[in-house]
């Protein structure tokens, strides 16, 4: 009993050492306010990071803001995943590549999203060389306490930030995890269009059709149910009006119904009652996306689309003579910058990166799903480079992730990273893969 008592001490005294050393290296590190919060299973602490950013990385004297992350603390020798976000992230998470390597992790909400905003909202700092500057300044702070490996990983707008990171920092990460990230290349992407027009069945895609033609047929009948859907959700309009947003909406059904993964099979006949198509439909692709709270929500990411990161329009040929409140060719289609703010697209930094990663992309494991909408911009494969894509079978923008992966395609991707990364993963076993 006694023995048992003491090695309970010698743990709790060694748990109270590691997380006093963690917190007084916090303590040394300048621009960094921490928060300790609940820590995730198998973890030893967890912190929320305030760290101040320069709004202007070539001039700090243009002022500052604080960008929030989060810290998933294990060991100072283990390997760092920093995890590059395209949006808000209010809560701590771990990520799979995290888990997989039993490593620690920074997951860093990108600036001008979430509590990461300045005073003012500046638009002019909202580039990809600003945010990979934050996401820079972060790895070189937090480089003097990690000293394993670092990798970094994102996705989806996520993973396009970890793409532009590792152009601007290539020497920040060893190895870059993006997952469904597209790579546009221009304002409205048209590669989409053809991937619309071949993924799935013929039978699957002509039953999407009709039920956006009969969307836009009977909207009579419809718009009314959906005024008083948006009523209870409280939903408003002033940025679109209710049929602009229900025609993007019905344009939108067949991006979002690829993009999450519905089944052909829950698709109604077009000329069913008129409940269920409308049902249906609310679970696919809702006028939501297109109110002011959604719409008001994504401006900063409106805004990069429409100023270097390119997005995806609607092609409306089908549709002729159907579209009351938007034009035959809405332009540009899907992008909704702040205040209706005029912006102009520059796609050479997204060329740049494109022709790059095809030459200098070493150590990057792309991870896509084979029926994703966004799967029609992914980086190309290449054999120029050290690199491995993964493209899942029957898997959608939600399903592309590692735990999906048959276990062959797991097995190669622990070995890349062993191999990139010089140390040994096991499985959930503790047995070496």
């Amino acid at each position: 009993m006694r023995l048992f008592f003491s090695v309970l001490a010698f743990l709790y005294s060694s748990l109270v050492y590691s997380q006093n050393g963690i917190v007084h290296a916090l303590y040394e590190l300048p621009d960094v306010i921490f928060t300790q919060i609940e820590t995730p299973e198998g973890y030893e602490s967890a912190y929320e990071l305030r760290i101040k950013q320069p709004m202007d990385h070539t001039d700090p004297s243009k002022g500052h803001f604080y960008q929030r992350a989060y810290l998933s603390h294990r060991d100072t020798d283990a390997p760092t995943v920093i995890c590059t976000e395209g949006y808000g992230r209010s809560r701590n998470r771990v990520y799979e590549l995290t888990e997989l390597l039993d490593g620690n992790q920074i997951d860093v909400e990108h600036r001008y999203y979430g509590a990461s905003v300045p005073d003012s909202m500046d638009y002019r700092y909202l580039t990809l060389e600003q945010a990979t500057a934050d996401l820079h300044k972060i790895r070189t702070l937090f480089g003097e306490i990690y000293n394993g490996k670092w990798l970094s990983t994102g996705i989806s707008k996520g993973g396009q930030t970890t793409i532009y990171y590792r152009y601007f920092y290539p020497d920040d990460v060893t190895v870059s995890v993006p997952y469904v990230a597209p790579l546009n290349l221009v304002l409205e992407e048209e590669r989409i269009y053809d991937f619309l027009d071949k993924v799935g069945s013929d039978e699957c895609r002509e039953k999407i059709y009709k039920i956006q033609k009969r969307m836009l047929k009977d909207r009579k009948h419809f718009l009314p149910l959906i005024k008083w859907y948006s009523k209870g959700a409280k939903l408003t309009f002033d940025y679109l009006s209710l049929e602009k947003a229900y025609e993007y909406a019905v344009l939108e059904y067949p991006f979002s119904f690829w993009q999450w993964g519905h089944d052909c099979n829950e698709i109604p006949p077009h000329n069913a009652d008129a409940d269920e198509v409308l049902e249906h439909f609310i679970s696919v692709s809702n006028v939501d996306f297109f109110s002011d709270r959604d719409i008001n929500g994504y401006s900063s990411h409106y805004y990069q689309a429409a100023n270097q990161m390119g997005y995806y329009g609607y092609d409306t040929d089908d549709f002729k003579g159907l579209l009351k409140a938007l034009p035959e060719k809405p332009n540009p289609s899907a992008i909704f910058t702040p205040n209706k703010m005029e912006v102009e697209f520059d796609g050479t930094l997204a060329r740049d990166v494109y022709n790059w990663i095809r030459e200098n992309g070493d150590r990057f494991i792309h991870i896509y799903g084979e029926l994703d909408t966004w799967s029609a911009t992914a980086v190309p494969v290449s054999k120029e480079v050290d690199a491995h894509w993964f493209i899942l079978k029957g898997e959608d923008h939600g399903g592309a992730r590692i735990r999906n992966m048959n276990e062959m395609d797991k097995a190669k991707l622990v070995r890349l990273l062993e191999r990139w990364l010089s140390i040994d993963i096991k499985d959930d076993n503790g047995a070496k893969n």
